[in-house]
């Protein structure tokens, strides 16, 4: 009966050790798991500090830009002139689409009279085949 003592208390010892091991790789996954939530927190605030940086940047720039007129230093003659390329060019397509609207209006109008025109044509024709009472 000793072997089989013996080898009981080795396998309560097995399975102790086991499950001892188990809560330490259990404790390890945790701290892992706490540390990348951790990460990715700081990644979130990291590009949400990035995107408000961004934007005040592009508020200075803009106010920059707008307060130079034709006074360019000569280290920002190139980003200006491509600024104000960009502008001319969203001024010139937003030109173009309000001329669009302008000319689709002007044709939905004339389908519009049109269409009335052919409904009082309609209505002479029905008035004039009714039978005289």
């Amino acid at each position: 009966m000793a072997f089989f003592d013996d080898l009981k208390k080795k396998a309560q010892s097995f399975a102790s050790a086991a499950a001892e091991k188990t809560k330490e790789v259990a404790a390890v996954a945790g701290e892992k798991a706490s540390d990348l939530a951790d990460s990715a927190k700081a990644n979130v605030a990291i590009a949400n500090e990035k995107r408000s940086l961004d934007k005040n940047f592009r508020a200075i720039g803009e106010w920059y830009v707008s307060t130079l007129g034709e006074d360019v230093p000569e280290a920002a003659a190139d980003i200006v002139a491509a600024i104000r390329a960009s502008q001319a060019k969203i001024a010139e397509l937003e030109a173009s689409l309000k001329e669009k609207a302008e000319a689709v209006e002007e044709q939905v109008e004339a389908v519009e009279e049109q269409a009335a025109a052919v409904a009082e044509e309609v209505k002479t024709v029905v008035d004039e085949s009714k039978p005289e009472e």
